[in-house]
């Protein structure tokens, strides 16, 4: 994309696709045949006329060049981004036909795409030689040290009705739980919604759907309500805690936080996204490997209800960026960053994150569960292990050099990439990357051992 004939695989534009249905109907666009008027500049602009419906065709373009991630804008009504058209687009570009590419460079574009073009340099431009933001416009500190004192002292209020809460669920029996059903906890989460503590309140909604979730699900609950007992105590005693604990706890609580450390400028290889949600947010995750560093980090992006996030990297790309840590420490195992100033677009990696054995893994997430009792799952890449059956229990990632392995987590046993990852393996050993957690192992990406080119999952 920074040089001319350098183009993304299907794999990586289906990857853009704000939901499945979006990736199928891209699909059946990524051929020329509704397609008139494609080119490509050679520097990352993409644009075509689409057939639809209508006497007029639906005018696509796209910049895939910009290093705030690719950008689309196309006449048809639809509110997805990007479109079937754009992703149909995208395929067009990246395959070819009779050995050429399907999609010519070195083209200018039409008026009507070049005025797009332009209107986004021009914006980019005045941006970048815009004045930073002075102190004023960070605000009244005071202010905002008041507005602090009051939420702290909401979400106080809010851990103590908690505790309280809690308490009376255990004198009066798990078995109660089940018969009260999810009406209590609902309205629970609401109170600690009111408190403006948003993460008691999703780990409130999560307790309810555990009575009568499956045989064991009261021991289940008292585990569950047991962490939950944990942060609320460790809210209100967080004075008397270390202070990277202290900073903990007040992210699990829902306290924001923002980027802290010294910006980190590295090749940061994009290794895995994936988006989850609920009724009200769509939160995108997207794991990246810095190439000199060594260092994994995490950006979240959001977005409303049924609309994807705006932040988009294709896995398997890597771009030159300044990320901004959340934690002020370097040996901090606060992932989460922020993402800076990109130096170039995003362009195809050439390797992958070195492996390490599952007993390692393991070990991996124990110490960071020592540092962090709340957490789910930690990102590791393991390397040499080949994908077998475990019985009548689901499948595991052996080391073929030991009797060691890691169960994969059963949700990700029912979905396709798993069969994606057998097949990709074909009895022989992959470096995989993914998520270990309580539950196992959810591979997100693999690569042939000793290939480079990642295999999203």
């Amino acid at each position: 994309m920074t040089q001319q004939g350098v183009r993304w695989t299907a794999d990586q534009v289906l990857a853009l696709a704000p939901d499945a249905p979006s990736q199928k109907a891209g699909s059946k666009l990524g051929i020329a045949g509704p397609w008139s008027r494609a080119g490509s500049s050679g520097e990352g602009a993409v644009w075509g006329l689409c057939k639809g419906s209508g006497s007029k065709p639906y005018q696509t373009v796209i910049d895939t060049a910009d290093v705030a991630g690719p950008a689309y804008k196309c006449s048809c009504p639809s509110r997805k981004f990007p479109c079937k058209h754009a992703l149909g687009l995208l395929l067009l570009w990246s395959g070819e036909e009779d050995g050429r590419a399907a999609v010519p460079d070195g083209e200018e574009p039409p008026d009507w795409a070049r005025e797009w073009l332009a209107a986004r340099h021009d914006k980019a431009e005045a941006k970048r030689s815009s004045p930073p933001a002075g102190p004023a416009a960070a605000g009244d500190p005071d202010a905002a040290r008041k507005r602090a004192e009051r939420r702290a002292e909401r979400v106080t209020a809010g851990a103590t009705e908690l505790e309280r809460r809690l308490s009376d669920l255990l004198r009066g029996g798990m078995a109660a739980a089940e018969q009260a059903g999810y009406g209590l906890w609902e309205e629970t989460a609401a109170r600690m919604v009111d408190a403006q503590a948003p993460g008691f309140a999703t780990r409130v909604r999560e307790l309810g759907a555990i009575p009568g979730s499956g045989p064991g699900w009261p021991a289940r609950l008292l585990e569950e309500c047991a962490l939950l007992h944990l942060l609320t105590s460790g809210w209100l005693r967080r004075d008397e805690l270390p202070a990277a604990l202290a900073a903990t706890v007040r992210s699990r609580t829902g306290l924001p936080a923002s980027a802290q450390g010294r910006p980190l400028r590295d090749t940061w290889q994009v290794l895995a996204q994936y988006d989850t949600a609920d009724n009200k947010l769509t939160t995108r995750r997207i794991w990246l490997h810095g190439e000199r560093s060594g260092h994994t980090a995490l950006l979240l992006s959001y977005g409303a209800a049924g609309r994807a996030p705006a932040l988009a990297l294709p896995v398997g790309l890597a771009l030159d960026a300044e990320l901004l840590p959340h934690a002020a420490d370097p040996a901090s195992r606060q992932l989460r960053a922020d993402l800076g100033e990109q130096f170039t677009a995003p362009c195809p990696t050439t390797g992958h994150p070195p492996g390490i054995p599952p007993a390692e893994a393991a070990v991996r997430y124990g110490e960071a569960l020592r540092d962090d009792p709340w957490l789910e799952s930690w990102p590791v890449t393991l390397g040499r292990v080949v994908p077998v059956p475990n019985g009548d229990t689901g499948w595991q990632l052996a080391d073929p050099d030991s009797d060691l392995a890691l169960p994969i987590a059963s949700p990700a046993a029912t979905r396709s990439g798993l069969w994606r990852l057998v097949a990709l393996s074909g009895g022989a050993p992959l470096t995989v990357f993914g998520e270990c957690g309580h539950r196992g192992f959810t591979p997100l990406a693999a690569w042939p051992y000793d290939g480079a080119e990642t295999v999203r999952l």
